[in-house]
């Protein structure tokens, strides 16, 4: 039996195969891979984009899947799996399997870091998840893709540790999105780097100067063996976002709506010369804590932005962030007369946060909605349908209408894809003008309307 905790996920790593691979650990990887796909589609109009290129390419838009405990998982590996499969030598091929297999272990080795800590269970204070267990992450979906032994495996783990972290400082910020960019590459440069000989600590998991200089109250445990082994997906499914902006807010934004119904019938505008109060009774989460956002990067990070967007508009789109929208004086007036409260109840967790929205009017009368579950939320996943939606409208920004049917075709059925070139091809480049679709900061998305 090993000991060694770094040893026992090199073994999981190098020894799960296709044959592990559950029902529902495969359909839910391809709404995943789905969505990490239509959202990085969206990344590319962005402005960090831009001026970052394909370091953000995934995250630049706050708009990917979140997991429990938290982090981004999708990210930092299906960018890899991709890059890699057009890149490495044609004799070679990858199917469906293979990329759903490099995928779910890339997963598998994020959450069950996660699970070594208390610390990880809530909203992140000192390290952005994804540049810490996406790293890893990345390093491990590698080594399976290229099929590297245990002791490669292991060592690819130990040059990613000195790979990981950034601070949650830059939260809100351009920079955030190069977090999980960096995390993808600095884990496939980990594994390739191992593949060529470099050596790191073998015991780097095991250790709290190792890996345990992320997070306190680490307390790692030695994975089970391949014959009992059992996928966290399996478990514990993720978040799927349905506008761009921390998923804290997603809470916010479907009590918002609730009370607006009390306010206004359908798409009327909000009386807000009579909104005299707003509460937010949230947890104490500061980095989302942003009275008065002066960016699209603040505002996806702001707990008040969302709720008076919402009450102002009755739901929240891509164009919601833009800086005009941001700067309307009707929302600069509703930030004023927010107010935070954090019951001692309320934790700064994804699986048990909720959110309470009060809003008194001039006349003293009160409304109150409470969301303790949002639509996309774990408990209450988005259906396929709307999933399928948000992916159209994402991916439309860049590509053709056929491309974007075809995509959608090979990703749902991707377990029976026999090479994954075909994949690749079709994500090579956007259309020809003449082809891509409208714009999706021209689309209303019906499905994604809160109200």
């Amino acid at each position: 039996m090993l000991k060694s905790v770094t040893e026992s996920f090199a073994r999981v790593i190098h020894g799960l195969t296709v044959g592990h691979l559950t029902d529902n650990v495969i359909q839910r990887s391809k709404r995943m891979i789905l969505d990490t796909l239509g959202v990085g589609f969206l990344g590319t109009s962005t402005e960090v984009f831009h001026k970052a290129s394909e370091y953000s390419k995934i995250h630049s838009m706050d708009f990917d899947d979140t997991w429990h405990p938290a982090t981004h998982p999708s990210g930092a590996v299906l960018p890899v799996l991709m890059a890699l499969a057009e890149a490495l030598p044609s004799s070679r091929t990858f199917s469906g399997l293979d990329l759903l297999l490099a995928f779910n272990v890339g997963i598998e080795v994020q959450g069950q870091l996660l699970h070594f800590s208390k610390e990880a269970s809530d909203i992140p204070k000192r390290f952005h998840p994804p540049s810490v267990v996406g790293t890893l992450g990345s390093a491990a979906a590698t080594s399976k893709f290229l099929g590297l032994s245990m002791t490669k495996c292991q060592e690819a783990l130990a040059i990613a540790v000195s790979h990981a972290g950034a601070p949650m400082a830059n939260a809100a910020t351009q920079t955030k999105p190069l977090h999980i960019g960096n995390a993808a590459r600095h884990g496939m440069e980990s594994a390739f780097l191992a593949m060529l000989g470099l050596q790191g600590n073998k015991q780097v998991l095991d250790m709290q100067t190792g890996f345990g200089a992320f997070y306190a109250n680490y307390s790692p445990q030695v994975l089970p063996n391949l014959d009992s082994h059992t996928w966290l997906l399996d478990q514990q499914d993720v978040a799927f976002k349905r506008f761009p902006a921390h998923l804290a807010t997603h809470w916010v934004a479907d009590a918002a709506a609730s009370v607006r119904k009390h306010l206004v019938t359908d798409r009327a505008l909000l009386p807000t010369d009579r909104v005299e109060r707003i509460v937010l009774r949230i947890p104490d989460v500061q980095y989302v804590n942003r009275p008065f956002p002066d960016s699209e990067h603040e505002a996806r990070h702001s707990f008040q932005y969302v709720a008076c967007t919402t009450l102002l508009d009755g739901g929240i789109t891509v164009p919601s962030f833009h800086k005009c929208q941001i700067d309307r004086p009707q929302v600069r007036e509703l930030l004023g007369k927010v107010e935070l409260e954090h019951p001692r109840d309320n934790l700064p967790s994804f699986n048990t946060l909720y959110c309470e929205v009060s809003v008194t009017l001039s006349d003293g009368a009160t409304f109150t909605e409470c969301s303790d579950t949002f639509y996309g939320h774990w408990r209450k996943p988005l259906s396929q349908e709307d999933l399928r939606e948000k992916f159209r409208a994402n991916a439309s920004s860049m590509l053709s209408y056929d491309t974007v049917e075809r995509l959608l075709k090979i990703v749902e059925n991707l377990e029976d894809l026999e090479d994954c070139s075909v994949l690749t091809t079709l994500l090579k480049g956007p259309s020809p003008p003449e082809m891509v679709s409208k714009s999706i900061q021209d689309l209303t998305i019906p499905s994604y309307n809160l109200s």
